[in-house]
């Protein structure tokens, strides 16, 4: 197993899962990608149940969470994550294209490490994806694996 920790995204929009899988790509990070489509799989993919049941163990480098996602939402997903002793560690990224204050208010409230809203131009997009990317993957210095 490598040392390198995965990114897990959480992205239900083909879209933009393709942009920010592309703009990853671009940053030629050695992490792999976990792609998870519904806030329920990001769940199971962290608390290694379900179709994750035997993944490699290791949490994530950092999880860049979309806030409206089908099953459960990025909101709930937040919240059972920082409300586990366990995976509170794990940086959390909101990416979203909410401009609402009450979920800006409300991420912050649950523990997330950060809150971006998606950029509408492509450009602006793909820029944005690469800096979270390297900061996340490279740059940032990680709590010590507790398990």
């Amino acid at each position: 197993m490598s040392d390198l920790r995965p990114i897990l995204l959480v992205e239900d929009s083909a879209k933009d899962m393709e942009l920010t899988l592309a703009a990853l790509a671009k940053c030629q990070l050695a992490n792999d990608i976990i792609v998870a489509r519904d806030g329920a799989e990001a769940l199971d993919y962290v608390f290694c149940r379900g179709i994750h049941e035997n993944r490699d163990p290791g949490d994530p480098a950092v999880v860049l969470l979309d806030l409206k996602l089908p099953k459960v939402d990025g909101l709930e997903v937040l919240e059972q994550l920082k409300g586990d002793a366990m995976l509170r560690r794990i940086p959390v990224v909101m990416l979203t294209s909410s401009r609402e204050e009450r979920d800006l208010v409300r991420s912050y409230e649950l523990g997330v490490n950060a809150f971006v809203v998606k950029p509408v131009d492509f450009g602006a997009f793909f820029e944005a994806i690469q800096d979270l990317g390297m900061f996340w993957a490279i740059l940032n210095e990680p709590p010590p694996r507790v398990r």
